[in-house]
């Protein structure tokens, strides 16, 4: 059951608020931020008006909620391949037998659903207040299905979390053919269908539970996409007015599988096919024209910042995996919206605002790139990517979506401003309220009716038993034990 809003005018204070002016945000030392029935009436200091509550945070940033992007909503498996390499060797790509013996789903439709439920408490537990959720196609039969994303959409209603939803679907995808030989196989009326399956969804849930659930269409990867599919979907982003988030421009290897594909760049096929507008997110963007080792002679952040579309920059999980933006000042100039995704457990978006940071100065953005760059980016950044003017800042009139970083653990360090001491000291651990839409869907790091301890057992649970399926579905069939070896020999108690 969804919680209700909180009755009469609520009024927060702490010694620093996320205020807005002219379109950009400002720092408000002991400011005050009123709401009543899920809008924002006031942001400022000394407020005439009376109010039912006053709860004064203390030591404490109140800021807008968090825009993720590129969210979370599986059980991660990043850590399975954080040591144990390459990929096609270790199951992260799926065997010529396995495509021939036909690919199943390795979860449940209520594990399917439960997940949804899990990493969306995750979320709300980070400060993310808006999340666009993503999934591995890795673990699946296909695609992502209507029944998942219906308990996806209850799941969100109930704990109040405001989504992007939208079903994941493919053309393709990759498969090992042979020793570090990768192959793809594709079945464009499988992709086409689910599509169609995307679209229904999109007309049915759209703008429901309160206006909370809102809908996205989510074609997987650039790579796994044919032209047709790619086109079509920009047919139906055009006539239901929906985002679309289609991963592209995130490794050499797709890069140049498009390259030989279609004889063009994945930005230049974007734009023969009119995906592109500002309707479209972008996730990861790092591999473009003249960055990270892509030699192919394209315009393509001209292509990019022409057409509209934006990035959702994820930085922790592409450092994870070696690579970053060349220079996050280059794409912030050339106006194109960079808003923040987490796309790995946790969705830790402090952790990511402070990898962004990190990356973009050792790409040699030096001070041109700054604490607030990052801060805007994943507020306002996600909003303008979104084509929201009422969320990402705290202003009267904006939705009050809300995030309550507390400042006065130890290990937050001495404080000078408090944007920039989080990105030096910060983590999602110190979220300790969180509102969205008027309701306080998390206080004091407690979410209403969620035990973190039972979900975190059920979860683990999950995960083992996804993790022992995976011999038949890795190249040449070796054991668990073979495909994930531990960091450090285990010796047991009888050895």
């Amino acid at each position: 059951m969804m919680s209700k809003r909180e009755t009469g005018r609520t009024l927060m204070t702490a010694d620093w608020v996320v205020g807005h002016e002219k379109g950009a945000h400002v720092l408000l030392p002991r400011g005050e931020v009123v709401f009543e029935d899920g809008e924002i009436l006031f942001v400022g200091h000394g407020f005439p008006g009376e109010v039912s509550q006053r709860i004064d945070y203390g030591a404490a940033l109140i800021g807008p909620g968090f825009i993720d992007l590129d969210a979370l909503s599986d059980l991660d498996t990043t850590v399975l391949g954080l040591d144990n390499q390459p990929a096609w060797q270790k199951g992260r790509i799926w065997p010529k037998s396995y495509m021939q013996a036909g690919p199943r789903e390795m979860y449940t439709s209520e594990e399917l659903r439960w997940q949804k439920r899990y990493a969306f408490t995750r979320l709300i537990a980070n400060g993310i207040t808006t999340a666009l959720p993503i999934a591995s196609l890795f673990y699946r039969e296909w695609g992502e299905t209507w029944d998942e994303f219906t308990g996806a959409a209850e799941a969100a209603a109930d704990l109040g979390l405001r989504v992007y939803l939208g079903p994941a679907y493919r053309s393709g995808n990759t498969y090992v053919k042979g020793a570090g030989d990768i192959a793809f196989h594709f079945d464009e009326a499988r992709g086409l269908a689910g599509l169609a399956e995307a679209r229904r969804f999109c007309e049915t849930f759209e703008n429901t539970s309160d206006g909370l659930v809102r809908t996205m269409l989510a074609p997987d990867r650039i790579e796994t996409c044919t032209a047709g599919l790619l086109r079509e979907t920009a047919k139906v982003v055009r006539e239901l007015d929906v985002p679309v988030r289609l991963h592209c421009c995130q490794s050499a290897f797709e890069y140049n599988s498009v390259v030989e594909m279609h004889g063009i760049s994945p930005p230049q096929l974007l734009d023969s096919l009119g995906f592109l507008s500002p309707r479209a997110i972008l996730p990861h963007l790092t591999y473009i024209s003249g960055a990270n080792g892509i030699t192919h002679n394209a315009p393509d952040l001209d292509i990019l910042a022409d057409s509209g579309a934006a990035l959702a920059h994820c930085p922790l999980v592409m450092a994870r995996g070696g690579s970053s933006l060349q220079s996050y000042a280059r794409y912030r100039d050339r106006g194109i919206t960079i808003g923040m995704g987490t796309d790995t457990h946790p969705p830790d978006m402090i952790a990511n605002m402070q990898v962004g940071l990190i990356t973009a100065r050792l790409a040699g953005d030096g001070a041109d790139v700054s604490s607030a760059d990052l801060y805007t980016a994943a507020t306002l950044g996600g909003a303008r990517a979104l084509g929201r003017d009422d969320l990402g800042h705290l202003s009267a009139g904006a939705r009050a979506d809300m995030t309550v970083i507390a400042l006065d653990d130890p290990a937050m360090g001495q404080i000078i401003d408090p944007i920039q001491t989080i990105l030096l000291n910060g983590s999602g651990r110190d979220v300790h309220t969180v509102v969205i839409d008027g309701r306080i869907v998390m206080r004091d790091g407690e979410i209403s009716g969620v035990d973190h301890s039972a979900m975190r057992e059920q979860a683990q649970a999950q995960f083992d038993g996804m993790k022992a399926q995976y011999p038949d579905r890795t190249f040449g069939h070796p054991p668990v034990d073979a495909i994930f070896a531990p960091s450090f020999p285990i010796r047991s108690a009888a050895q």
